[in-house]
């Protein structure tokens, strides 16, 4: 019963981020691009400020995964640089943390345009 109620955290949260992404889309007239980065700034605020942190160590990935998450990973990534190598850690923080997942989206869009064929759609 335990992990049916860690699924329905996750989707729920999950749910609600892309939900709330999809009425923005629908009912302004903000472009995906703006919404995209205001969902990173969330989350780098919401990391910052302690209270996205407390949400990811709820729902788990329905939080970690979208792009607040990735917001959140920088802002993380921020503090435990500054604690560590001071000042500097302002401008390689960031970077650290979400090197990984940005090598791993490099990767496999390599990989996956290898088996695809490129196309224009007008």
């Amino acid at each position: 019963m335990d992990t049916v109620f860690t699924f329905l955290k996750v989707f729920l949260v999950g749910g609600v981020l892309c939900a709330v992404g999809q009425l923005l889309i629908d009912k302004t007239k903000l472009t995906p691009a703006r919404i995209l980065t205001a969902y990173v700034v969330a989350g780098v605020a919401l990391g910052g400020s302690g209270v996205y942190g407390r949400i990811v160590k709820w729902a788990g990935a329905g939080a970690s995964v979208p792009l607040t998450g990735f917001g959140y990973a920088l802002a993380e990534g921020v503090k435990k640089e500054v604690a560590e190598r001071g000042a500097l850690g302002i401008l390689t923080g960031g970077l650290t943390a979400s090197a990984a997942g940005l090598a791993a989206a490099i990767v496999f869009g390599f990989v996956f345009s290898l088996f695809t064929k490129p196309s224009d759609r007008a």
